[in-house]
């Protein structure tokens, strides 16, 4: 997502909604975090969400960085994904935000745009972008400010499990010709091949990342600079018919079936349960899903990368490291994720939880660390950068909300409720209005 990366769907950013005025007020009267204790030794929060793991994890790299940085303190917050957004909606409001935050794409505009973060272009003198990958160097620039930086980067893709292929009897695909009619119809060859046991390819629809490539190849975009809706109502009618073509010919589960499959996650997907041949998720889920199926899954490119207008893959940012504006220690702040971005010893610790690191020098120091999956999912990334043509701008204030909406009109064709041409209408009049962009 996630994604995001994390695997997980963002919830509403409802708490922001309810505080925006007073948001652009008290971000901008109030100081952040940030204070200078007795002994001269200056404390700062650093906010992030996620697993149990990666807060053991990022606390060992806290550790490193105080131990070189004598005359800071990192104090650590942090929560499941779920609680993260309004948790900090409510500090941002109440001039109390983190030092140092997580952010994702969908809600750094919502933040940037209303001065809760710093331009971290300003610390140059702590803080070195030069060594960032450029297909994402660029990803938390918003009207000429930085407002994050990419910790690693993803790309969203086929996963595809060799032993449901084999047992099908049914040969992968040549992933670097491969086209959408040749997605749906190997989907279908696996199902009927299998008798039904190994389902063909689990809904792709419910995850707008998928539509953005499709999108891409079609020479237009998911969203454009400004926000608004970036590709032609026909378009995104051709994306929801691949899913009813699926659905009609066996490729993927049922309606019934894949809204339960949508709800278990990834621990829940057709190649975690073997019960599938392949299924679209981010680079940096490829080692869960790997050791949940006990298969060693691969990575393939998106059908008609190479029969479009032009490829739609992109590098997207794991995540983003931001700055508050209302610190009062932005300088200090800065050098902590200058650490993180920059330092080997917190990268070998990180490995690619975060994304495989957005520093390229650092990515090649930590390749030979990297678990097995971690490492073809590397290499899978070298493979197609080549290939990709650029990135995208920041999604709009609201975008947050698009995962529902998505959801709701996936299921609604799914069952017959709508056909591919109505949900292309619904969807795209929802997230206009969601994200203010009629």
């Amino acid at each position: 997502m996630n994604i995001l990366p994390e695997g997980r769907r963002p919830r509403r950013l409802l708490t922001l909604t309810a505080v925006a005025a007073s948001l652009a007020l008290m971000t901008s009267a109030c100081g952040g975090g940030g204070s200078e204790s007795d002994d001269g030794v200056v404390e700062l929060r650093y906010s992030w969400w996620g697993s149990d793991d990666r807060h053991s994890t990022l606390q060992q790299v806290i550790d490193v960085f105080e131990a070189q940085n004598s005359d800071i303190r990192i104090v650590a917050d942090y929560t499941d994904w779920g609680s993260y957004w309004d948790k900090l909606a409510t500090s941002t409001a109440a001039g109390d935000a983190p030092d140092i935050m997580m952010q994702e794409e969908r809600y750094l505009r919502e933040y940037g745009d209303r001065g809760a973060l710093a331009d971290l272009s300003e610390f140059g003198d702590h803080l070195d972008l030069s060594k960032v990958d450029p297909l994402v160097a660029e990803s938390g620039n918003l009207d000429d400010k930085t407002y994050g930086i990419a910790s690693g980067v993803n790309a969203y893709a086929v996963m595809a499990d060799p032993k449901a292929f084999e047992a099908a009897g049914v040969e992968l695909p040549d992933d670097s010709t491969w086209s959408w009619e040749d997605y749906v119809a190997l989907s279908a060859e696996i199902t009927e091949a299998s008798g039904g046991d190994i389902v063909g390819t689990q809904s792709m629809s419910y995850n707008e990342s998928g539509f953005q490539i499709f999108a891409r190849q079609h020479g237009e975009n998911l969203y454009n600079e400004d926000g608004t809706l970036g590709f032609s109502e026909d378009t995104l009618a051709a994306w929801f018919e691949i899913t009813k073509e699926l659905l009609d010919e066996g490729g993927q589960p049922s309606a019934s079936e894949s809204v339960e499959i949508e709800a278990g996650g990834p621990d829940q997907s057709v190649l975690s349960t073997n019960a599938g041949a392949m299924a679209h998720f981010w680079t940096n889920q490829l080692g869960g899903i790997t050791e949940a199926s006990g298969s060693d899954i691969e990575l393939l490119r998106y059908p008609g990368e190479t029969t479009g207008e032009r490829t739609g893959m992109y590098f997207k940012p794991a995540m983003f490291y931001s700055v508050s504006a209302g610190s009062e220690h932005p300088e200090e702040a800065a050098r902590f994720v200058d650490f993180m971005l920059n330092s080997n010893e917190a990268a070998e610790l990180i490995l690619s939880d975060l994304g495989l690191p957005a520093n390229v020098d650092v990515r090649a120091q930590i390749l030979s660390s990297l678990p097995p999956a971690d490492e073809r999912s590397a290499v899978f990334l070298s493979e197609v950068e080549g290939t990709i043509v650029d990135g995208n701008p920041p999604p709009p204030i609201g975008a947050g909300q698009v995962v529902e909406i998505t959801k709701r009109v996936t299921d609604s064709m799914a069952f017959g409720d709508l056909t591919p041409q109505e949900a292309a209408e619904q969807w795209m009049s929802e997230v206009e209005t969601a994200t203010g962009s009629q």
